[in-house]
């Protein structure tokens, strides 16, 4: 194993909780194993009453205002589930299409997890709470206090599944990339 392989670990993570009326965004610095670092969350707010089009391209403002500030290595988004308000599902559907376009853009990366599996990475269990949750969310950003609303708080929970998941999916791709040239 090379340096530069040691290297891949180490990345910035933007991590999108869509939604139309609150849109979560937080972006992360770390690696596996290492102290993860806070470097900026906020919640992207559109009015409920204006018209769609001018609520998404605010979303796509935003989002694509964050990825030039803050320069994320990839995007990682809430995989839309089947909920029972179908209203509630096109708008998170459509601020999650937005997140990935703007994402695509720049030819960043994109991952989808779903919200069970952020709940395992980040608490080790797929049927936690938003509570627990925002809690480990907190610890492990040694956070001096939780981030509100819970919108930010999941996706910076979004980031760090994306950066321990991501890295272990790196390590084994080189580790098949390494046996491939080694045959």
């Amino acid at each position: 194993m090379f340096a530069s392989d040691l290297a891949v670990d180490h990345m910035r993570v933007l991590g999108v909780d869509p939604g139309l009326t609150r849109c979560g965004i937080g972006v992360i610095d770390g690696a596996p194993g290492r102290s993860l670092r806070l470097v900026g969350t906020d919640v992207i707010r559109t009015a409920p009453d204006a018209e769609i089009a001018a609520r998404l391209l605010q979303l796509e403002q935003a989002i694509d205002s964050w990825l030039a500030d803050f320069r994320p290595d990839a995007v990682a988004v809430e995989r839309v589930f089947s909920q029972h308000n179908v209203r509630t599902v096109m708008g998170t559907a459509q601020a999650g299409a937005i997140a990935i376009i703007c994402a695509a853009r720049r030819g960043l990366p994109v991952a989808l997890h779903t919200p069970s599996e952020v709940k395992a990475a980040v608490t080790g269990s797929g049927r936690a709470g938003k509570a627990q949750v925002t809690e480990m969310v907190t610890r492990l950003l040694c956070m001096t206090s939780p981030p509100r609303p819970a919108d930010a708080a999941d996706a910076l929970a979004l980031a760090i599944c994306h950066l321990w998941r991501g890295a272990a999916e790196r390590r084994l791709a080189l580790a098949l990339r390494a046996q491939g040239g080694a045959q």
